[in-house]
């Protein structure tokens, strides 16, 4: 069972501010495959004709990040990592109307 929230440094870059990193312990990723809802998407279809946001969509995407991120700080906790840098994102489409959400980085040790 995968705990709700694990608290951990993260940056985008190859260093946390105002931290120094005693040591790199490697790759650390996170994913999630999201299907959309048929409901969801014909109504998206609709509002895609008059414009706006696509609602669902944002948050489908939000719950995707979140989910994929607490997998990847949950690999590092593992690792024994206190922190990650170069966290980044991708996305591909594995199937039709479903989607992958992939972020990765290096678990570090900070101090």
């Amino acid at each position: 069972m995968e705990p709700t929230s694990i608290s951990m440094y993260m940056s985008n870059v190859e260093t946390i501010p105002g931290m120094t990193i005693a040591k790199s312990l490697g790759l650390v990723t996170g994913s999630t495959v999201r299907a959309k809802h048929l409901g969801k998407d014909i109504f998206a279809g609709f509002k895609n004709l008059v414009g706006g946001e696509l609602k669902q969509y944002t948050d489908l995407l939000n719950e995707s990040r979140n989910e994929a991120l607490q997998r990847m700080m949950m690999q590092a906790s593992t690792m024994g990592a206190n922190g990650i840098v170069n966290v980044r994102f991708a996305t591909s489409n594995v199937a039709a109307g479903a989607s992958e959400l992939f972020c990765y980085g290096t678990a570090v040790i900070v101090q």
